[in-house]
């Protein structure tokens, strides 16, 4: 399948529709994570739907002294990907395009969401995102827009944006892909020299200890529940050596586990590699709720993220993983 390049608004709102239109949105460098986004939406789309891939170095969402200037820039490489994704159209606009009278005055806030962990690390970073996106959704005017969840912070603000401001848009988010030693697929992986790469691989292995830990506090907490209700049922059990086990686990799973004890896990995988040749430095690491960024507390259910984001050389690299609380199951 072959792609068709457009470069204005004018020739994207000419092509004809009729079906629903599917819109990935990227900065280019498209590789198999933005693939499998593509390959999504073409299902999504289905056969008389329409899938548009966009493809623009936002200005605005580069602070001082980030990688503007060197970011890759691969539009032809990008256009055939898309295409034998599944895409029929790459729209790819200059920065004129989108922003013809200059940078905007009136930009999108993402407000006190958008303030934490990767907006504190790059500050205007999400203000720079959600503006960008606000336009890229009315010049393509979509039905459904994907995104991937390893950039988890900016889906939720999308999410909120459109939820918040009314945006007649479905907006669904795609698991991040991997590579098979775990490395989160991102287009500035490609700066990273060999040995930067090894000491990289420690954000997936921190998300993965976490996790790990996790899980452990799910299951004892499962084994805590079946601790018998009665001295009979103690003693029966105790005959045949099982209430020892069930007070061990009773004991973990209220003394020794909770968010602290995955951050901890998490952490000490981070602490390590910071010892390495060349040394991971980390930005953050956190166990928040998706729906608005801050730290859970002890007695939290429901849906979290625990997500990293380090610097190894002059690149800066994110990651997450999603955790569940309070299903006494395997959270991974």
């Amino acid at each position: 399948m072959t792609a068709t390049l457009l470069r204005t608004a004018a020739d994207l709102h000419a092509r004809v529709r009729t079906g629903r239109r599917a819109v990935v949105m990227t900065m280019g460098a498209l590789h198999e994570g933005h693939a499998t986004l593509i390959r999504t939406a073409r299902k999504i789309a289905g056969p008389e739907g329409e899938v548009v891939v966009t493809v623009f170095v936002n200005p605005l969402q580069f602070g001082a002294g980030e990688d503007l200037d060197r970011y890759p820039r691969t539009l032809d490489a990008d256009v055939g990907l898309a295409g034998t994704s599944g895409a029929d159209a790459v729209f790819a606009p200059s920065v004129d395009e989108v922003y013809p009278g200059g940078e905007p005055q009136v930009r999108i806030s993402a407000g006190p969401m958008g303030e934490r962990l990767e907006g504190a690390a790059r500050p205007g970073h999400f203000d720079g995102m959600l503006t960008v996106v606000a336009k890229l959704l009315h010049l393509t005017r979509p039905d459904v827009a994907l995104y991937g969840q390893k950039d988890a912070q900016q889906l939720a603000l999308i999410r909120r944006m459109v939820r918040d401001l009314n945006f007649g848009v479905e907006i669904v988010g795609v698991p991040t892909v991997r590579e098979e030693d775990g490395l989160a697929l991102s287009s500035r992986n490609r700066y990273l020299s060999p040995a930067e790469r090894r000491t990289a691989l420690a954000l997936s292995q921190a998300l993965f200890a976490g996790r790990d830990r996790h899980a452990a506090q799910e299951a004892l907490r499962a084994r805590a529940r079946e601790v018998p209700a009665s001295r009979a049922r103690a003693e029966a059990l105790s005959a045949i050596g099982e209430s020892r086990a069930a007070a061990d686990a009773h004991a973990v799973a209220t003394t020794a586990g909770g968010p602290a004890a995955i951050r901890a896990a998490a952490r000490l995988v981070l602490d390590e590699a910071a010892r390495l040749d060349p040394p991971l430095t980390p930005d953050y690491l956190a166990l928040v709720d998706p729906s608005d960024f801050t730290d859970i507390g002890d007695d939290f259910t429901g849906e979290a993220v625990l997500a990293v984001a380090a610097r190894v050389g002059a690149t800066r690299l994110i990651d997450n993983i999603p955790l569940t609380f309070g299903t006494f199951g395997d959270a991974s």
